[in-house]
């Protein structure tokens, strides 16, 4: 299904900035087809399903038609659910953040009323509620309709089934003059039609058709993690698996360029693609990835259009798609030329839901995983390394190694034993190298991805940020933009740096000096 890009869709310069602070690049198919029609005025009656990215739909045109010297109520959006009329008000938040002059306020059932009035009464150009409770603020003359451009109503079937028809009529009717009319709904059942023929002038048709999933070869599965979780439980799954080349998708650049970097530093041959990126750029990196010297691509939606690489054996899903028919772009990229593939989606909370519509819509079955243990990994590894073992004895002369080997043998051990042996080192000498690696300090109080770390010199012995920064940088093998929060006390200091690079941090600067005063490093404890 076509869709376009945030900037060819003529949308002002303050919603261009908030769309691409949000990290999205490319509007999904209801967004490029309704918000053309409804930002040159039509009546539209959408057919999307949550999920879709319809709030953005009507909530951008919602937005740029606000009048921002004109303090009165413009557009009304009604929602069946006090839940989603904060979810919308949430996101057209978002959305309005450079347009500091617009208002949007959410009333609704179970909040005090009287707030609500106070809020209205100041000025507001976008509400969004409940129609229970915009019915009510109707009749008591605290929310004016009279200046109203714009009615939208979010999951109108979803409304009539909550029996809530003669609350919208009587919203509707309750509207005097011109104003344009919008209805979203997953289904269109006939008092839907009914609604449309009533209330909508020529209304436009903007319906999303899905297309079918065409993935026998592709093995799917799903991990319910916590979002902190994720990158750990992606290491594991790489290491298991051991992919010759892999995709994992993100939704926003942001989230590209934090895994590309975390990854790296874990040692994975891994680069990012997504459209802050300039054609020289993509092409590089593309090229890198076709020749094998990047084994994982990290990577949006829109950046990741027109990959044809039959290799790819294993696609992650790091973020939730925003439409169901990202989903199977997504994992089409692997299982090609009947090949078998694997796709794997980390699910956090309440997106089990939003997966469950990604099973209907494909008609695919999802298998719920369990996440690897390290005891897991380790058995795999065992295996790779036993058929490495194979094939060294297939494939090469071991006369030099046999010799030590006997000589071994002559002091009473048997092959077997001596075998055993090297198998327990090598693993050994693998796992220390991982722990050491990343190791677990749990809870520190820091950012995602972080860990806190006290060091027990602060104003008292005159030292400022730059000297902690430059003694880090200078000491170990973190850069200094990789460095966290710096806070200093009058005894004592904190800093964060990346999980990653902690236990060398630690290790690096135990009894080190900073302006000549030895110091001490630790494990911070939670805030």
């Amino acid at each position: 299904m076509e869709t376009k890009r945030f900037d060819e869709l003529n949308l002002s310069e303050e919603i261009r900035k908030a769309v691409e602070d949000m990290g999205f690049e490319e509007a999904t198919p209801i967004q490029t087809q309704s918000i053309p029609h409804i930002l040159s005025g039509r009546d539209v009656i959408g057919q999307a399903q949550t999920g879709t990215g319809k709030t953005a739909a009507f909530g951008i045109p919602a937005l740029e038609n606000v009048d921002e010297n004109d303090k009165s109520v413009q557009s009304l959006i009604l929602c069946p659910t006090r839940e989603l009329a904060i979810q919308v008000a949430e996101e057209l938040k978002r959305l309005a953040k450079y347009k500091r002059q617009v208002k949007i306020v959410p009333i609704y059932g179970g909040q005090s009323i009287n707030r609500q009035i106070k809020a209205l009464k100041k000025g507001v150009q976008i509400v969004i509620g409940t129609p229970g409770r915009v019915m009510d603020h109707m009749r008591r003359r605290t929310l004016k309709l009279d200046n109203l451009k714009m009615i939208i109503l979010d999951e109108a079937d979803e409304m009539l089934n909550m029996g809530f028809r003669d609350d919208i009529e009587t919203i509707l009717e309750g509207i005097e003059g011109e104003r344009q009319t919008i209805f979203f709904s997953a289904t269109m059942p006939k008092p839907i039609l009914d609604l449309r023929k009533k209330y909508q002038k020529n209304p436009q048709l903007v319906k999303v058709v899905h297309k079918k999933l065409t993935v026998p070869n592709i093995e799917q599965g799903y991990f319910e993690v916590k979002k902190r979780n994720k990158l750990e439980i992606t290491t594991r799954l790489i290491d298991i698996y051991s992919p010759k080349l892999s995709i994992i998708f993100c939704n926003t650049r942001r989230q590209v360029d934090e895994l590309v970097i975390q990854l790296q530093a874990r040692g994975y041959f891994v680069d990012g693609l997504h459209g802050g990126l300039n054609q020289p750029q993509r092409d590089r990196v593309m090229s890198k990835f076709k020749g094998g010297t990047v084994e994982i691509l990290v990577a949006t939606d829109v950046a990741a259009r027109g990959i044809d690489i039959d290799d790819i054996e294993l696609v992650f899903n790091y973020d939730l798609p925003q439409d169901e028919e990202y989903y199977v772009h997504r994992i089409g990229r692997t299982g090609r030329a009947g090949r078998t593939g694997r796709a794997f989606t980390f699910v956090s909370g309440k997106e089990i839901y939003k997966l469950k519509r990604i099973e209907k819509y494909t008609k695919t079955r999802i298998e719920r995983m369990h996440v690897p243990s390290a005891s897991d990994v380790e058995e795999i590894k065992m295996k790779l390394l036993l058929e490495d073992v194979f094939g060294i004895l297939e494939g090469e002369k071991l006369s030099k190694e046999i010799k030590m080997i006997e000589n071994l043998i002559e002091e009473e051990y048997t092959s077997i034993d001596v075998a055993a042996a090297l198998l327990k080192l090598l693993i050994e000498n693998d796992n220390n190298k991982e722990e050491a690696e990343v190791e677990d300090f749990g809870d520190t109080g820091a950012e995602p991805g972080m860990v806190r770390l006290f060091i027990n010199i602060g104003k008292k012995q005159k030292i400022s940020p730059a000297d902690i920064l430059g003694a880090i940088a200078g000491e170990t093998s973190i850069s200094g933009d990789l460095v966290g929060l710096i806070d200093i006390f009058d005894g004592f200091t904190f800093v964060e740096v990346p999980r990653e690079y902690a236990g060398e941090v630690i290790n690096v600067m135990k009894n080190n000096t900073i302006k000549g005063k030895t110091i001490d490093i630790e494990p911070a404890n939670p805030r």
